[in-house]
């Protein structure tokens, strides 16, 4: 049976402070609701067995795969700029799985019941905010976002008291590692230089081997979490990701995006958009996320001040300097990403200014964010005779029009043929994003209902964001392009706990 898997245990390896070995709390009858068959595959693993009934057992948490214990990590984190002691409070790690191409990840099963860590919680997740992780990361990945993914979703049998009785489920979240800068903050806070320094050297084994043979092994790997979280951060702002709970702990040293719970997407731009029921003073917006990503970094780097130099004032300059380096590294990411919004491979600093003056309108005029950009490109294919009509319309009053004035006499020089601009403008903006109001009604028909026909659709069509023919064929905007309806109701988005 256990043949498919090759699961490794290095994080074991580590100081015991580290973890905590565990065992997951049984589930009364486990059932299968959905499999990530394409995952399966590059991990290596068997879909057969795994939609057997001894794959559902392991996929709950029923049977270990090898072993008697697995593990739940220890870290910290600040919440919403609070520092606290945190761990896996409803998760353990079973293993890293190494695939067939000699890749590893971590498989860890989120709701499996009570550690030492859950802080008076049950340690059980439901089945909505379960598939809600599945469906989103599943659509990140199709954006080409780093990203933690899913490979099942399991129901339990049992119902989980939140506001309400619901269903419980349990995910397998699949990640390159669950190192999060929490994790650094708990070693620096809670244990020794010497473990600080076991944890930071096992964070660069697994993810940044090139820089154990640096000058500063410890200080190269900070500028690589660095430089990952700044490209994230610019990815998101493309496609108009608001995390919502970018908080130490959700915030990972390999540059995957984790932890979709209060997460969901912008329709209408605007800077200061928030969805979650719990950040009040929009801390975590979809303007601020790059200022909270360089104040994480920067707890980050109090934590490895000691491994950047023997001198503390020397590490603090050290820490300052890659603290510059981020904004830097974040501005040219931002920069590449909305540039090639709008058609330009190379984009200038000249070209910054255009494009937030087209942010401003957008705002101004209260515009979608996903589909004004499409229909920039569509505009660009109708002139190229690429397409005989338009999808997408925008009013075109006098500020937007001076505009597209600017934006097309800037894309005349820049030395590409217009079907290079489309080509980028199309690898840039998506057609399709998780549209909030189409999330909550696949989920509530799912969860309610048992009527799983929508949650699948629209997975299938968030898979290929970017398959702009589909679309161009049906030649009428598709129901999963249109915004949500304007009922003066702003959408809030919620904790799984």
């Amino acid at each position: 049976m256990n043949n498919h898997w090759n699961l490794k245990n290095t994080y074991e390896k580590l100081p015991e402070e580290f973890y905590s070995k565990v065992k997951s709390s049984p589930v009364k009858e486990p059932r299968l609701v959905i499999l990530n068959e394409d995952l399966a595959n590059d991990l290596g693993l068997i879909i057969d067995r795994l939609r057997s009934e001894e794959g559902v057992e392991i996929l709950s948490g029923n049977r270990p795969v090898q072993g008697e214990y697995s593990i739940s990590q220890a870290y910290a984190g600040h919440q919403f700029g609070h520092f606290t002691m945190l761990g896996d409070g409803r998760a353990i790690l079973i293993g890293e799985q190494v695939t067939p191409s000699g890749k590893r990840y971590d498989l860890q099963l989120k709701g499996s019941g009570r550690t030492p860590y859950s802080r008076g919680g049950d340690g059980r997740a439901t089945l909505g905010p379960m598939l809600r992780e599945y469906l989103i990361s599943e659509a990140m990945h199709g954006l080409g976002i780093p990203t933690s993914r899913s490979l099942a979703v399991i129901e339990t049998g049992e119902k989980v008291r939140r506001e309400q009785f619901q269903p419980g489920a349990i995910l397998t979240r699949v990640a390159k590692s669950h190192l999060r800068i929490g994790t650094i903050q708990y070693a620096a806070a809670w244990t020794s230089i010497e473990k600080l320094k076991t944890l930071v050297d096992y964070g660069i084994q697994r993810h940044d081997s090139e820089c154990k043979d640096h000058e500063n092994p410890y200080f190269c790997f900070y500028k690589k979490v660095l430089e990952r979280q700044a490209k994230l951060i610019a990815k998101w702002q493309r496609v108009g990701f608001i995390h919502g709970v970018m908080n130490t702990d959700n915030m990972t040293l390999n540059g995957e995006t984790i932890d979709y719970g209060p997460c969901a997407f912008m329709d209408e731009y605007k800077e200061n958009t928030v969805f979650s029921s719990i950040d009040h003073y929009g801390r975590y917006s979809y303007g601020n996320q790059p200022k909270i990503g360089a104040w994480n970094l920067a707890r980050l780097a109090e934590s490895l001040v000691p491994l950047f130099h023997r001198e503390k004032e020397k590490g603090m300059k050290l820490a300052e300097e890659a603290l510059e380096y981020y904004e830097q590294v974040y501005r040219d990411a931002w920069l590449r990403e909305m540039g090639g919004k709008l058609g330009l491979k190379r984009p200038e600093e000249k070209h910054r200014r255009l494009i937030h003056d087209l942010l401003d309108i957008m705002e101004k005029q209260e515009l979608d964010y996903t589909n004004t950009f499409l229909a920039l490109l569509e505009e660009l294919m109708l002139e190229e005779g690429t397409i005989s009509k338009v999808i997408h319309f925008l009013d075109h009053d006098s500020d937007l029009i001076q505009w597209k004035e600017r934006w097309k006499a800037e894309l005349i020089p820049s030395s590409q043929k217009k079907g290079e601009i489309i080509e980028v403008m199309k690898a840039h903006n998506p057609r399709v994003i998780p549209r909030n109001h189409l999330v909550e009604d696949a989920l509530k028909k799912y969860v309610d209902q048992q009527n799983s026909g929508d949650f699948i659709r629209l997975l299938e069509i968030l898979k290929t964001p970017y398959d702009h023919e589909r679309f161009f064929a049906e030649d009428k905007v598709d129901p999963y392009q249109k915004p949500g309806p304007k009922d003066g109701k702003p959408y809030q988005t919620f904790c799984g706990t």
